[in-house]
């Protein structure tokens, strides 16, 4: 261990601790981090402010506008009033609906945090209309966008499974492939373990009222008198919302990056009026955004001082010489899973493929249920705002610090290790 990593691993335990006691808040902690990183030479300027850049940065940024305006659309009114009529009052039944459209369009578009996005609006209009506390449904809603992912057999698995399929042949796995139903098969009980948790018993563990303030709903206290969007506007709004989901469900086929497509839905929903150039910067929560960069820049400085090689060296170690399927499985679950709460899923996730990959060959092992449960432990990503977008975007939406994140995520993230380590490794043995 050299003494850049050492600092590194000072400065990110000090980052957590901060995050934990929340003393001071989450996005000053982030920045002081990032700051603390290049002044001690842990990452350089590139690496501190790459974040700023970063496609998922710009493209939470553009969702919350592309969320906002839809929000003032009468739309999202008159589908809470239709779901109550269609549910005969019952917020159960209208919530449940909510989580079975999360666990759909989680398998069309490849980003939770664009998914999440579609959702909240419409899940907070709920909770308002019939007075249930946000703060008691949102992360269990964020949690389906992030657990079921790319689980079916439809836009999201055919592309990771293309991507898998070329590790595999870059690696010298010939004849081996990943289909997009290998997933399916491999993963199905997620589908129903987790929109049933947050049915039943994520509400329970979530806090009733919010621990930070929810500035949405500030600004909407504040407002005595709420502009209504003429008829014209209105319709814009709508079909703005609408194009913007089906360009991003379609992204690949159109040849367009998901940050463009966000980006320019944003931009035209502040052009054609449904949200004003004030409100669209208001609506943007900078504290998130900045805990996001600051968490990627910790992220960053993690791999350039060499702490996932290490990790990595030491869970070759680990696992070499074995043949038993499920102790293979755990390792590569529960890894990534740990190192996922405090780097970006999908960075975990690309560098510990090639590991798994390399370990299976030197095994002899086989490598199709291995890689599908790094990306699951990747993907079981839910306790900390450095995992994925949505888990920021989230905070904001229920006003939550990250003691309470943690509470609330405790026992789903108990309760997946066991369902994908024992069932997928069954299903798709090692050995």
């Amino acid at each position: 261990m050299n003494t850049q990593m050492i600092i590194c691993m000072v400065i990110f335990a000090a980052t957590l601790i901060s995050y934990m006691l929340n003393k001071i808040p989450m996005w000053l902690t982030a920045m002081i981090s990032m700051a603390a990183l290049y002044i001690t030479g842990c990452i350089d300027a590139t690496g501190a402010l790459s974040g700023f850049s970063n496609v998922n940065t710009l493209l939470m940024a553009c969702m919350f506008i592309v969320a906002a305006g839809f929000r003032r659309t009468s739309l999202v009114g008159n589908m809470c009033n239709g779901i109550m009529k269609l549910t005969r009052g019952s917020f159960k039944m209208a919530y449940f609906g909510y989580i079975l459209l999360a666990v759909l369009l989680t398998n069309f578009i490849a980003s939770p945090m664009v998914v999440y996005a579609i959702v909240s609006p419409l899940l907070a209009a709920l909770c308002d209309k019939t007075g249930h506390s946000r703060t008691q449904y949102m992360f269990p809603v964020m949690v389906v966008c992030v657990a079921c992912c790319g689980i079916l057999p439809l836009a999201t698995a055919i592309q990771v499974s293309g991507q898998f399929t070329g590790f595999m042949e870059t690696y010298g796995f010939t004849g081996v492939s990943v289909r997009p139903i290998d997933f399916t098969i491999a993963e199905w009980p997620v589908l129903f373990v987790v929109p049933l948790w947050a049915l039943f018993l994520g509400p329970k563990f979530t806090p009733k009222e919010p621990v930070i303030p929810i500035e949405a709903l500030e600004k909407k206290d504040s407002t005595k008198v709420q502009q209504t969007l003429s008829p014209t506007v209105d319709k814009i709004g709508i079909f703005l919302f609408f194009a913007t989901i089906i360009c991003l469900i379609f992204s690949s086929q159109l040849h367009l990056a998901s940050w463009f497509v966000a980006l320019v839905g944003s931009l035209l929903m502040v052009l054609f009026g449904v949200v004003d150039q004030k409100s669209a910067l208001r609506d943007i929560p900078w504290d998130m955004l900045m805990l996001f960069v600051g968490a990627l820049a910790l992220g960053t400085a993690l791999t350039n001082t060499g702490a996932g090689d290490m990790i990595g060296n030491a869970l070759a170690t680990a696992v070499g010489g074995t043949h038993n399927s499920y102790v293979l499985g755990a390792l590569f679950f529960i890894i990534p899973f740990l190192l996922t709460q405090f780097m970006l899923n999908r960075s975990v996730s690309a560098v510990f493929i090639p590991i798994c990959l390399l370990t299976c060959s030197a095994l002899g092992a086989n490598p199709i249920g291995v890689s599908i449960l790094v990306r699951a432990g990747a993907m079981t990503a839910f306790l900390t705002p450095m995992a994925t977008p949505a888990v920021p975007m989230c905070m904001a939406d229920g006003g939550y610090d990250l003691k309470s994140i943690i509470k609330s995520g405790a026992l789903i993230t108990l309760i997946l290790p066991f369902v994908y380590v024992f069932y997928t490794m069954t299903v798709f043995p090692a050995f």
